[in-house]
């Protein structure tokens, strides 16, 4: 019970968005893959292994295959607030901010061959 008391004051404080950032500031990341290292040995067989199924995929007439993940989606938004209700009435405030983000994408383009031939990160 007290840790919720805990959380409330925070959240009334308006700090608890920091005290949950320091929290995940100590997760382990893992390391971002070297995708020109890549290149000529990667298939997309591996590429579905470690990044799930893509949001698009494409056979071109030359035998080519062009595969599309999203990395990151967004228009991601932040907001916070505060209330108080008591016998003579009740009072609030709040707030939203909301950046202007584009969803972030990998795009794979494989050879006839199934290996990887060039990459690019693109927003749109």
């Amino acid at each position: 019970m007290k840790s919720l008391r805990a959380l409330r004051v925070l959240a009334l404080a308006g700090l608890l968005p920091g005290v949950l950032a320091m929290l995940d500031a100590g997760c382990a990341s893992t390391p971002k893959p070297d995708w020109n290292e890549r290149i000529g040995n990667y298939t997309l067989d591996d590429a579905v292994r470690e990044l799930g199924r893509p949001v698009s995929s494409t056979k071109l007439q030359d035998g080519t295959n062009v595969a599309e993940w999203l990395l990151k989606f967004g228009s991601q938004s932040f907001g916070y607030g505060t209330g108080r209700y008591g016998p003579g009435g009740g009072a609030s405030m709040g707030t939203t901010f909301t950046p202007p983000t584009q969803s972030q994408f990998l795009r794979l383009t494989f050879g006839t061959d199934g290996k990887l031939q060039r990459w690019n990160k693109f927003e749109r």
